[in-house]
């Protein structure tokens, strides 16, 4: 369990997880220089209970290098990770656990329900707020992860040496759970399991999905994205089709352009028309498309100047 600044939360995620009907289990709590009384919180419940281990960081290193400590302090044949702010269904791992006896190399995950910070369902599940209830969420997962994760990070559990030497990139902010899930992914066919057994709390001040933060914060998250898919076309190219290397490349286009680098864009576009030279889109718009690549180079050539 990753901890920081939840006092308002953190008491319920730890009784849902100690409260699992599967007790052959150790919960590891890092936080994460929590400011407020999350840390009294964390101590009591120990104290109480002897499956319960704890990590606190003497300053804030970030969510990335908090659940890379939880990992790495883990002992049990299987893994997952809970927010402070989330809940666990009683029966959820008793069910995922039952998928795993039947393939223990299964990456199982679950639906989630979204609740308030008093705890209230909102009436959505976790797919319908990141509007992500299309999406393939059975087998090979990979393609789908390629533009974006739909996965529900308060869920996951899987056999721990299969998680091998992958691990959360801490050079990333915003995106190191899209790109843990991807690399996952590239090895392991995923289990979803449908039903909501899970709560993810949707309070004011966490990050999800579907949202994109303004400004400055806008552009680095941007910019985490183009890295992410950079970094697939080198690190997975054998594992994407032509036509799954020419929608990463014009989302790069499109990302590059919002962040000005024109010839970037041009660049990327012209690489995805290659690669997929008969894709609907191009078929579609082709007015749209080269008109694109002409304001980018002139774009470019303008700033140049």
């Amino acid at each position: 369990m990753t901890s920081y600044n939840h006092e308002r939360f953190i008491s319920e995620a730890i009784a849902s997880v100690l409260r699992q009907d599967f007790d052959d289990l150790e919960l590891i709590i890092v936080d994460d220089a929590s400011a407020d009384a999350s840390r009294e919180i964390i101590e009591r419940y120990k104290a109480d209970d002897s499956r319960i281990r704890v990590l606190l960081h003497d300053r804030n290193f970030g969510i990335a290098r908090t659940i890379n400590d939880g990992n790495d302090l883990a002992r049990g044949k299987y893994l997952g990770c809970i927010a402070s702010d989330d809940v666990w269904m009683r029966d959820k791992l008793s069910k995922q656990l039952a998928v795993l006896e039947f393939n223990e190399d299964l990456i199982v995950w679950t639906e989630g329900e979204v609740i308030d910070g008093r705890g209230q369902p909102v009436g959505k599940s976790y797919s319908e707020l990141i509007g992500s209830v299309s999406e393939k969420k059975n087998g090979d997962v990979f393609p789908q992860l390629l533009e974006r994760t739909h996965i529900f990070d308060s869920t996951i559990l899987y056999k721990r040496v299969n998680q091998g030497d992958i691990r959360y990139d801490e050079s990333l902010r915003y995106a190191n759970d899209w790109k843990f899930v991807l690399d996952l992914a590239a090895k392991y066919e995923f289990c979803y399991i449908a039903e909501p057994l899970a709560q993810y709390r949707l309070h004011g001040q966490n990050f999800y999905g579907a949202q994109r933060p303004e400004g400055q914060e806008g552009r680095l998250c941007m910019q985490e994205n183009i890295f992410i898919r950079e970094n697939a076309l080198r690190q997975y190219n054998y594992r994407m089709s032509a036509k799954a290397k020419a929608i990463v490349l014009e989302r790069l286009g499109f990302l590059y352009y919002e962040l000005g680098q024109y010839e970037k864009a041009q660049r990327s576009f012209l690489r995805a028309f290659i690669y997929s030279p008969l894709r609907r889109s191009n078929l579609r718009y082709p007015r749209r498309f080269f008109q694109f690549i002409q304001n980018a180079s002139g774009r470019e050539t303008l700033e140049r100047k």
